[in-house]
């Protein structure tokens, strides 16, 4: 997969993942849903690294690579299922989009990495109180909104935390390898909490759209989605792959509109405005002219 193929595909799954994720809970209970996509990623992905030759190491060093990336992908997707009997799905994409941010933090703590600039800072708090804003709408339409929130947040948490600990494994292996590898041991715990979660299998109670949404979401929304994700990140700078997060909340609201019924509200607009405002100078604040020539001068 090439480069420029793998960032478009990463781009268009990224924005349709959380309304597949709400569609895909419809009928089918959330820890269900989410594992029977991981098993589909799973069974398919294994059956592409036995057909292509691809090594699937197994040594101290790649499995703490996979354990890593399961960490993201079990937490971070739980916890996304969950919020999504809570929050629409452009909500969700819209605290994902602060992933960056978040990564930020966790990296300065776990890899010793730079302290963070003071227009970082401030584009944090401007993020941060759009997002507050965001809730604050979310809080009127459902007076349980407060779960889908801090499912949400522990999502985002979970994604991003794994992201900077598998920055600290210095391992460069297939990007199918990878995802194979890191489905391999989060399935299992997927398998565990759906049986502590939920345990039943009431297919006869499963709604054709939920039942495509889970096929989707394991073909295309960890499959290659994932093998997509991972070869941008060896390809690509990090602030490259970030950009990603400028664009997703734009299409998943959009998407939840058209295609789902959901409300736009001024509060999520105006919340939303400044979540993107945040994340667009903490990006491209280093380049405004009164900055670098405040660099200069230090």
């Amino acid at each position: 997969m090439s480069v420029s193929i793998a960032y478009l595909a990463v781009l268009l799954i990224w924005s349709t993942t959380p309304l597949g994720i709400v569609w895909s809970s419809e009928s089918i209970s959330p820890s269900l849903a989410v594992l029977l996509r991981m098993l589909i990623a799973l069974i398919l992905g294994a059956l592409l690294i036995k057909a292509n030759r691809i090594d699937l190491p197994w040594h101290k060093q790649a499995i703490k690579l996979y354990t890593y990336s399961a960490a993201g992908i079990f937490g971070g997707m739980l916890c996304s299922y969950l919020a999504a009997q809570y929050l629409s799905s452009g909500i969700i994409s819209l605290v994902f989009g602060l992933s960056p941010v978040i990564s930020a933090i966790l990296a300065k703590q776990i890899l010793a990495e730079p302290s963070i600039s003071n227009i970082r800072k401030f584009s944090m708090v401007i993020s941060l109180i759009g997002l507050a804003v965001v809730c604050s709408d979310n809080f009127t339409l459902a007076h349980d909104g407060i779960y889908g929130i801090i499912f949400i947040l522990l999502a985002v948490f979970f994604f991003s935390l794994s992201g900077v600990l598998v920055k600290s494994v210095p391992l460069a292996i297939h990007p199918l390898a990878t995802t194979v590898g890191a489905l391999s041991v989060a399935t299992p715990m997927f398998l565990i909490s759906w049986l502590v979660l939920d345990g039943t299998l009431p297919v006869e109670t499963w709604q054709a759209k939920s039942i495509w949404a889970t096929v989707y979401l394991g073909i295309f929304g960890s499959l290659i989605g994932f093998y997509a994700y991972f070869t941008v990140l060896q390809k690509l700078s990090a602030s490259s792959v970030t950009l990603i997060t400028l664009v997703t909340p734009v299409i998943a609201l959009t998407l939840g509109a058209l295609l789902n019924g959901e409300a736009i509200t001024d509060k999520l607009l105006i919340g939303a405005f400044m979540v993107l405002l945040g994340l667009s100078i903490y990006h491209f604040g280093h380049l405004l002219p009164s900055y670098r020539r405040k660099e200069i001068n230090r």
